[in-house]
């Protein structure tokens, strides 16, 4: 059993950018309720807990709180923020308003720089988020570190093994506190920081046989990074017991049939199966311009074609698919289980109900990064691996407006060449995402000697570590100028090229 560190999420902003901190040190987090139990705890190989911030003032009402329990674990614990302020409370120490709110950058005057502020000196740069702080402490404690206006700004218990900081060190605005993390996890904790994706791939393939047995298992293949991880890793773990479905709904780029076909059937020698169900599928769309609707339709024309597709297999009792952490944490339920009401994959909603299928989600405790680590682990091609997401209703929702086979066919080449220049460019692994939209307005141009009045091609690409912010990439304009000229050329019905630089929020990513 890994090394553990519980983060008990006080419902803090920054609660999934803690676990992926606690893991670049080669430990495993988990992201536990802040109401999980003392004895749930202690049944994992728990080496330390971290309380996250959260929006709440401590001295509510109805303010969360954890077990006092958690103190008697034997284990360190580290507090964050409101995670600092509640636990000081627990051991006897008072919370109140703050003369004056700090919020944004910083200086940190350290006191003390034993333990968690090992190995640093002087004045740092931290980030503060926070209208409470710690007003009145006993003597069991000491006093680590202050700012101006927050004489409590990091503090240890010397009898307790307690630690806590007003600021936040995960974010990368307080540079030190990677040094933190690493003082808490290997100083305080003392952690090995063996947890690796090679021991994952093992443990996880360990597990999905003792799952499933002998049973046939199928995967639906979208071809993104997620799905086709989910493949690699049951191929590994169960090789011939694991069927592939791939439902082509004739909204998909340029190749995409053909890369999976060529990578899962012939490179993984996959037993796959393609369901051609495009005609089903662009029959239905016919007319509807509502975005809802057509996630509505798609969805709806999914299901059936692939149970169409396990119809024919009949056998399977398992259905796999790439349910990440981040799904599992937002889809928490208020019985204290936040791994309980898992939301569905995109592609597959609806399907375990519909079916009876029990589900397989090896990939259930896993980040984005750490799976894209896992594909590249498991022999996935680069451009596989590391490719942007696409939506799950494809490029239905990258055409406004009506979505018809002759549109489709102008927004695929248009895709294909920006795709192709931006990786040219040695721009793709630092866009978090780039798509080309087609919009449902036609624009006046001149091409040769006569007058045009064709379709408007909007490009966007943005920036983005956790896709709930984003802001435009600063795409050169050479670069521009190429993929404008390319798909103005080589596109037929096109004579207009925009670039969209709007930031999300206000605006999201994908444009329906």
């Amino acid at each position: 059993m890994e090394e553990t560190i519980a983060i008990l999420d006080f419902g803090s902003q920054y609660g999934q950018l803690i676990a992926r901190r606690v893991r670049e040190h080669n430990v495993y987090s988990e992201l536990c309720r802040y109401d999980i139990s003392v004895a749930e705890l202690g049944r994992k190989n728990l080496k330390g807990i971290i309380l996250s911030g959260g929006p709440a003032s401590v001295y509510e009402k109805d303010a969360p709180r954890c077990d006092p329990g958690i103190f008697e674990l034997g284990v360190p614990v580290l507090g964050i923020c409101y995670g600092m302020q509640i636990g000081c409370e627990l051991l006897g120490g008072r919370i109140g308003l703050a003369h004056s709110r700090e919020y944004g950058s910083t200086k940190l005057q350290l006191l003390k720089t034993d333990a968690l502020l090992g190995h640093l000196s002087g004045e740092k740069t931290v980030w503060m988020s926070h209208g409470d702080q710690v007003t009145e402490l006993s003597d069991d404690f000491v006093a680590m570190g202050t700012t101006l206006t927050c004489s409590y700004a990091a503090v240890r218990h010397k009898k307790v093994a307690f630690f806590g900081v007003q600021f936040h060190p995960e974010v990368t605005h307080t540079p030190c506190g990677t040094q933190i993390f690493q003082n808490f996890l290997y100083d305080i904790c003392r952690c090995k920081g063996d947890w690796q994706m090679g021991n994952f791939v093992e443990q996880a393939c360990e597990n999905i046989r003792k799952q499933v047995g002998k049973a046939t298992v199928i995967c639906g293949l979208s071809g993104g990074v997620d799905s086709s991880v989910v493949a690699a890793l049951l191929r590994r773990a169960i090789g011939e017991q694991l069927i592939c479905i791939f439902v082509d709904n004739g909204l998909l780029r340029k190749g995409e049939r053909d890369n999976v076909e060529t990578t899962f059937r012939d490179h993984f020698q996959l037993d796959l199966r393609v369901v051609d169900w495009s005609e089903q599928f662009l029959n239905r769309l016919a007319g509807v311009t509502d975005p809802q609707q057509k996630r509505r339709i798609i969805g709806h024309e999914f299901i059936e074609a692939f149970v169409s597709a396990a119809d024919r297999i009949g056998s399977a009792k398992f259905l796999a698919q790439g349910t990440l952490y981040p799904d599992v944490i937002e889809s928490g339920n208020k019985d204290g289980n936040p791994a309980a009401n898992i939301k569905l994959h995109h592609n597959v909603g609806g399907l375990p109900e519909k079916l009876g299928f029990e589900l397989v989600e090896p990939l259930r405790n896993l980040f984005k990064d750490e799976v894209r680590v896992l594909g590249e682990h498991l022999g996935l091609p680069g451009n596989l691996v590391w490719r942007h997401p696409f939506p799950g209703p494809g490029l239905a929702v990258r055409i406004i407006g009506d979505v018809t086979p002759e549109r489709l066919a102008v927004l695929r080449e248009a895709d294909e060449i920006l795709i192709e220049e931006i990786t040219a460019a040695g721009l793709y692994r630092g866009i978090g995402q780039a798509l080309a939209v087609l919009l449902p307005i036609s624009s006046v141009g001149v091409m040769g000697d006569g007058r045009s009045y064709e379709n408007v091609i909007a490009l966007r690409a943005v920036e983005t570590k956790d896709f709930m912010t984003a802001d435009w990439v600063h795409i050169p304009y050479e670069v521009l100028g190429r993929i404008s000229s390319r798909i103005i050329n080589e596109v037929r019905g096109v004579n207009r090229v925009v670039y969209d630089i709007s930031s999300k929020p206000p605006a999201t990513i994908e444009w329906e």
